[in-house]
């Protein structure tokens, strides 16, 4: 009935990569941008390795953390506190997906599930972290 959808499509990755720059830009707080760098990061891993989409999402966050501390870049405890909560709100989405659909025998509950889920998610935790700041 439904077409099947990837954990992220190329456009939605590059749209999000696209609205990154501009927050940061905008002067949006590290913590809040580096959520979203992580979740991007996270959709990258899913959508380009197909085999263990899990570690290479903690490869991609290693090689981040790396390359923003040696460019100076990094906030440290905003940004990496930001990027860990984004990995663990990506990795929480995939399960959620992965429950519905073994709750429904293999059926989505709603179109673009997998790509719904972790947008959800990844705003409400933008939301209540930008109410703690």
């Amino acid at each position: 009935m439904f077409k099947p959808v990837y954990a992220s499509c190329p456009v939605c990755v590059i749209t999000v990569g696209g609205g990154l720059l501009i927050a940061k830009k905008l002067g949006i707080d590290d913590l809040l941008v580096s959520i979203w760098l992580s979740g991007l990061n996270s959709a990258m891993a899913f959508l380009i390795f197909k085999k263990h989409p899990y570690l290479w999402s903690l490869i991609f966050y290693g090689l981040t953390i790396v390359y923003l501390t040696y460019t100076r870049q990094l906030n440290y405890p905003k940004v990496f506190l930001g990027m860990t909560i984004g990995l663990l709100t990506f990795f929480l989405a995939i399960f959620i997906d992965k429950l519905i659909k073994k709750i429904r025998k293999g059926k989505v509950l709603f179109p673009y599930q997998k790509v719904t889920i972790p947008l959800l998610l990844l705003i409400l935790v933008t939301l209540i972290f930008k109410k703690l700041l």
